[in-house]
């Protein structure tokens, strides 16, 4: 086993139980300054071991990357090659020139690691460096399709012995990362570290036919068969809009009628349909901010109208062109004017910028976010508050694909100023901040003992900002505190997260969506609709 900063990019092909030892992590603020705070890693397991790639860094995220037996070897290592040879076909078109300048560019100036958090929580473990999988590829790709590399070998950086303990380790490693490319926005040529990371996710998809369950068959595979990537069907969903209806009644002595299916609708609003199983009060408080503001807009029952996730944005092109069209289709037969995505990063990018690349002329039905549209209602004053509701700390999560890859900032910030006197911002904030931990499907990933890296790693230096946000007031009990996260995949990570530090029992840290914080502050309801807030009710 390497010492995690003596690591050379030719040990991805040495023999080793174990690369790298995950035994230094950056410290936590107070009061998580002690030890005893939190948990150790779970011990790898022998049966792990022979089942699966644990050579890496002892952690598994691909439970579907099983050693094969010796004869299947080389037909496992023929098809990688086969698959990064079409990674540079025109066939690749969407993506084939910001991967070419990303492999062909790299000066290797490392400002890129100085960005990346998972480097970071890992007190700069080479391993974790955002070039590092991308100069293992550069590698394999110059021994296998340059003529210097085929003639010269190892005299020209061609120097990785290929089998499938180093395929798999680089399979592994590309799910180590959060593709939340805030390495490609400090690059100072624009590299895209992320992106070619995804490109490798899609190496194993495509040609191998490898990757994580929860992401795959559990995810993209189940969405397709059923509309939901959590199994929700239309049945399903009805009833919880019943129930939905009903709380809505109980919390605010409103009784409303949520629209589905409504046609020619101004709205179709889209949400992550693990709001409707873990934060129903979520979806409950969009239909209370727009049936008070008097929008025309509806949510959609038919298969794949009223899901927008869309895992493949993380792995596969296949999987992902296949449900957004699906998702279009569904809005064209309501005929409504635009798509409105909820409070889902992910599902921001994919449906306005990936499947933007994904569909053409009349398949294609205008997508905006929600918050804009939110922010316009509190500005116009559609919406009045009691901003004295919200009295406590309140901090903001900034979710990668919103605000660092689509550049929506300010709306929701204009929003909490105006509704939370008690807003005090992370640091760095906007699109500097830094990732949950959670993207590019860590939040759903639960395989084996993944979650330990999600935890302890990936969320980290999350953690951290979230408990320096609030200062002084973290370690008071009484004051309760909420992380304001409008993501459906972050507030999973950050979900997790608090519960694995047991910050919420310990801390009063809570976290919750933005239109939560919205119905709270409502002047026109009386009683409080966050549970944590009625000891704060005169």
């Amino acid at each position: 086993m390497s010492k995690q900063l003596d690591l050379q990019l030719k040990d991805i092909d040495k023999k080793t139980d174990r690369l790298v030892e995950i035994d230094s992590l950056m410290p936590l603020s107070a009061p998580y300054d002690k030890e005893g705070m939190e948990p150790d890693f779970v011990k790898v397991k022998d049966a792990w071991k022979e089942k699966y790639c644990t050579s890496l860094d002892g952690i598994i995220g691909v439970d579907t990357l099983v050693r094969p037996s010796t004869p299947e070897e080389d037909k496992f290592v023929h098809k990688f090659i086969n698959g990064l040879a079409k990674l540079f076909a025109d066939s690749n078109k969407n993506f084939l020139q910001p991967l070419t300048l990303t492999m062909e560019y790299c000066v290797k100036c490392n400002t890129c690691s100085e960005a990346c958090h998972i480097y970071k929580s890992t007190n700069q473990n080479e391993l974790y460096r955002p070039i590092f999988r991308s100069e293992v590829l550069r590698k394999i790709y110059k021994k296998y399709f340059t003529r210097g590399g085929k003639l010269l070998g190892k005299f020209v950086g061609a120097d990785i012995d290929i089998n499938w303990e180093t395929i798999a380790r680089l399979g592994e490693l590309a799910y180590r990362c959060n593709l939340c490319r805030r390495c490609a926005q400090t690059c100072p040529l624009g590299l895209d570290n992320g992106m070619l990371t995804r490109e490798i996710r899609k190496i194993f998809s495509q040609e191998l036919g490898i990757a994580p369950t929860f992401l795959h068959s559990k995810g993209s595979v189940r969405q397709l068969e059923t509309g939901s990537s959590t199994g929700i069907t239309k049945a399903a969903l009805l009833d919880n809009l019943e129930f939905m209806e009903e709380d809505i009644e109980e919390k605010t002595g409103r009784k409303i009628k949520i629209p589905i299916d409504k046609k020619s609708a101004d709205i179709l609003l889209t949400h992550n349909t693990g709001e409707f199983m873990a934060w129903p009060e979520n979806p409950a408080a969009f239909a209370i901010l727009f049936e008070e503001a008097g929008l025309n807009w509806t949510l959609s029952s038919s298969m794949m109208g009223y899901d927008n996730v869309n895992y493949g944005i993380w792995y596969d092109d296949n999987m992902a062109q296949k449900i957004a069209l699906q998702q279009f289709q569904a809005a064209k037969e309501l005929g409504v004017r635009r798509i409105v995505i909820g409070e889902c990063g992910h599902a921001h990018k994919a449906a306005a910028i990936s499947a933007d690349r994904m569909t053409y002329g009349e398949n294609k039905v205008p997508v905006e976010s929600c918050l804009p549209i939110l922010w316009e209602l509190v500005r116009t004053k559609r919406l009045t508050f009691n901003p004295a509701k919200n009295n406590f700390p309140v901090t903001l999560h900034d979710p990668c694909n919103v605000v660092r890859q689509m550049g929506i900032v300010q709306p929701q910030r204009n929003i909490i100023k105006t509704i939370c006197p008690g807003f005090r911002e992370m640091t760095p904030h906007g699109v500097d901040n830094y990732c949950c931990g959670g993207g590019s499907g860590f939040a759903i990933m639960q395989s084996l003992n993944f979650a330990d890296f999600r935890n302890k790693v990936s969320t980290r230096v999350k953690f951290d900002q979230i408990l320096r946000a609030f200062g002084d007031d973290v370690g008071n009990r009484d004051i309760v505190k909420y992380v304001c996260a409008p993501c459906s995949n972050c507030k999973g990570a950050i979900r997790d997260m608090l519960a694995y530090y047991q910050a919420t029992d310990k801390f009063n840290i809570h976290y919750g969506g933005l239109v939560e914080l919205m119905v709270n502050a409502l002047s026109t309801i009386d009683k409080p609709y966050l549970t944590f807030t009625d000891e704060l009710m005169p």
